[in-house]
This record gives structure tokens, sequence and C-alpha cells, in this order.
């Protein structure tokens, strides 16, 4: 049965005290727990190896739990497998295109893929490559394309469709300050629209300002999570001249027991 909020409302993503990792003996996540309602962002955040990519590997599919569950807009990905993929659209870290077609035929071709209206569909390939600064660079074959060009193909796939739930593994690195912002706005149109977003950065600025809430991993185990306002708090951040930097740092410091080296 899909689970349901209180008010009624499905969540894009849930999570529910899943434990998992590529070992039964030792796994990487620890009873985690991550939702994402309609219209929110969700900001993962953790030092390499925390967890994060593992998270996301189990939200994907591409990983079965050890025990509890992942659910998106509702089911799990043994309840109904066509719903559970085509709501969900993956950024990663790693640009990954196909190298015989131009970026405008990666755009029709998920258009396609997710059956989008075709008109619709033109239309909103139009802005995403003048939000990107993309529109000379169409008919362009991947190989001509620097990383951060690549990188705003991937983001303008997603974008394009637009589903319940859209992760993004560090957007910003690649981009340069207009497509930073360009990215941000986009994900504010696709939110007013109703998307849930689940994004993993090391940028924790952007996130400080952007996110609903935050989920903060450290060694598989959840240390924080809330508003940022209550990340800091939990932190013991309590100068309003705090960012979230300085919460993260006292956090991983605290969980490291007082050292952040070990």
């Amino acid at each position: 049965m899909a689970l349901k909020q209180e008010n009624g409302v499905v969540p894009a993503l849930q999570m529910s005290k899943l434990t998992g990792g590529y070992s039964q003996r030792r796994p990487v996540l620890h009873g985690v727990s991550i939702t994402a309602n309609p219209g929110e962002m969700v900001g993962l955040i953790g030092l390499n190896g925390a967890g994060k990519s593992t998270a996301i590997k189990h939200i994907l599919g591409l990983m079965a739990p050890q025990s509890g569950e992942v659910r998106i807009s509702g089911v799990t990905l043994e309840e109904n497998r066509d719903k559970y993929r085509s709501s969900t659209a993956y950024v990663p870290e790693q640009p990954s295109l196909f190298p015989n077609l131009t970026v405008k035929e990666h755009l029709q071709w998920t258009a396609m893929s997710y059956n989008l209206d075709k008109n619709s569909a033109i239309a909103r390939m139009d802005e995403l490559a003048v939000t990107f600064r993309m529109t000379e660079a169409l008919n362009a074959l991947p190989g001509t394309l620097s990383k951060g060009m690549k990188q705003k193909v991937m983001l303008m796939n997603a974008l394009l469709v637009s589903p319940p739930l859209l992760i993004i593994d560090e957007p910003f690195l690649g981009l340069d300050p207009l497509a930073i912002r360009g990215l941000l706005n986009a994900l504010e149109e696709v939110r007013a629209k109703g998307s849930a977003i689940l994004l993993s950065s090391h940028i924790l600025p952007a996130l400080e300002r952007q996110a609903n809430r935050l989920v903060v991993l450290h060694r598989g185990n959840i240390i924080a999570g809330g508003t940022p306002r209550e990340v800091k708090a939990q932190a013991g951040c309590t100068n309003p001249e705090s960012t979230l930097d300085d919460a993260f740092e006292a956090l991983v410091i605290a969980a490291e027991g007082g050292n952040l080296g070990g």
C-alpha cells in the first residue's frame, strides 16, 4: 500500500530505516530514513565515504536493501517497476552521454523515452538551451563539448522530464557561475510544478540557501537532519553568523569523538 503522510500527500521519496550496502556482513547504511515531499528540495551531505552514493544507488534500485525499503511515488520497485522507474530522473556526478548523438538528439531521445508531448517538449528544450547557454551547441556531439557543457546536457535532460523525484549528484562541479544561477532557477521552476529534488553536494552555501531540509550522513548513519536552521542548532551553532559549513564541521568532529582526522 502506498505510504501517505497525515495530510494525505504521497511522498515522492520515502526511504524507511534502510540498511544496505555491498556486503551483508559490513553494511554501508544503518537504518537510514529519508523523505522528500512534492515541491521540496532535500540536501544530502556528508564526507566522502559517508554513504551518499550508496543511498542513491538504493533509491535508483541498483542495490537491494538488506532491511527497510524505498518507495518512490508510493510504490516499491517490486510492486510497480514501471511506475517506480518512470517517476525519477538521475543526474550523476560524471556525465555519461551517447557519443554519436547530438545534444538535441539526446533531448529528443529522452522526450520519447518518457512519452512527453512533442510540442511541449520542443518548447521546453528551447527554454533549457537558453537557460544553460547551450543554444549554439544543440547540434554538437559530446566529443566536442567540455566537461561543464556535458554536465549541462545531463541536467537539461533531467529537467526536461521534471519527474516526481529528481536526484542530482554534485551538480555544481564544472559549471560556470551563470550556469549555476540558471540551474538554481530551473530547479525552483520544477519544484513549483511539484517535483521533489534530492541533491547531494559538497557546496553547502547553495544548500543552505535553497534546501527545505537537510540529511547529514556520517559513516552510514544520520547524525543530523531538518531545516538548515535546525541542523545548525543540532550542531550547537548558536551564533547568528554561523554557517552550514560551520555546523557540518562541528557535527563531524562530534561524530569522530572530537578528532576530525579520526
